[in-house]
């Protein structure tokens, strides 16, 4: 058996109606009762704290995840406004423009390999690490 240590507290007449209540609903003493809500409160203390910090870490994420989802429509939305210029701007070539195709070929090759290059590194282009 359990050895049992008195206490003496003062409760906000409120709260005492509403234990004394709560005790007689559920069949059992008032003491019996602020025993299991005070245990409670003890084991899920160090519970709250570490769903507190949770919280913070993944609130922090999920604006991290937001600046990433703006930045990606930029990046985007750059991209499809640059080809839709150079689409406008630049004539097509004639099907009979061989040397015109094949430097057009060579040029794709180059940006192919250099965005290859780029993202493997790790360099980006508009955080001034390279020119």
């Amino acid at each position: 058996m359990v050895r049992k240590v008195r206490h003496q507290l003062f409760l906000p007449e409120p709260v005492a109606e509403r234990l004394a209540q709560a005790a007689e609903r559920r069949g059992v003493t008032r003491s019996a009762l602020l025993a299991r809500a005070v245990t409670m409160m003890l084991e899920q203390g160090g519970q709250l704290e570490i769903d507190q910090q949770f919280t913070m870490r993944l609130d922090g994420l999920g604006r991290q995840l937001d600046r990433l989802t703006r930045d990606s429509h930029i990046e985007l939305e750059t991209l499809a406004v640059f080809i839709r210029y150079v689409l406008m701007v630049l004539a097509p070539l004639s099907e009979h423009d061989h040397a015109g195709k094949l430097a057009g070929s060579a040029r794709f090759e180059a940006f192919v390999s250099q965005v290859g290059r780029r993202v493997k590194s790790g360099d980006r282009t508009l955080d001034g690490s390279r020119p």
